[in-house]
């Protein structure tokens, strides 16, 4: 019981270093304490940011589901449960690529001029 402690704050503390690295914010010239940039490059960089976690999440749960899937060892039914978390998994990365590449196109829509979709 121990052991599954420290392995889950482990894991935590892995999964939330993203946020600790960038939670370095840029200060605006006058002084104010508030982020720099644009309200479009914030909702953009939280958009990215949420695709990220949700690509992240699809990944672990297709690798939890292909654990499920072995550890089922013929149960027909915890079978089925591991290949339905396997669809889903599957289907919450490609809306999460997706969700990437609509962003990215409307960024260059946006931008009109830089090209580098």
């Amino acid at each position: 019981m121990k052991t599954k402690k420290i392995f889950y704050a482990m894991a935590s503390s892995f999964l939330l270093l993203p946020v600790i690295v960038s939670a370095q914010w840029t200060v605006d010239d006058k002084g104010s304490g508030l982020p720099g940039g644009s309200i479009y490059e914030i909702i953009r960089n939280i958009m990215m940011w949420l695709l990220a976690l949700v690509g992240i999440i699809g990944v672990i749960g297709f690798v939890i589901a292909g654990i499920l899937y072995l550890i089922a060892a013929g149960d027909s039914s915890k079978a089925e449960t591991a290949k339905n978390a396997m669809t889903y998994s599957i289907i919450g990365v490609i809306v999460a690529l997706m969700g990437f590449v609509i962003i990215q196109a409307v960024d260059v829509m946006l931008k009109a001029g830089s090209a580098r979709f």
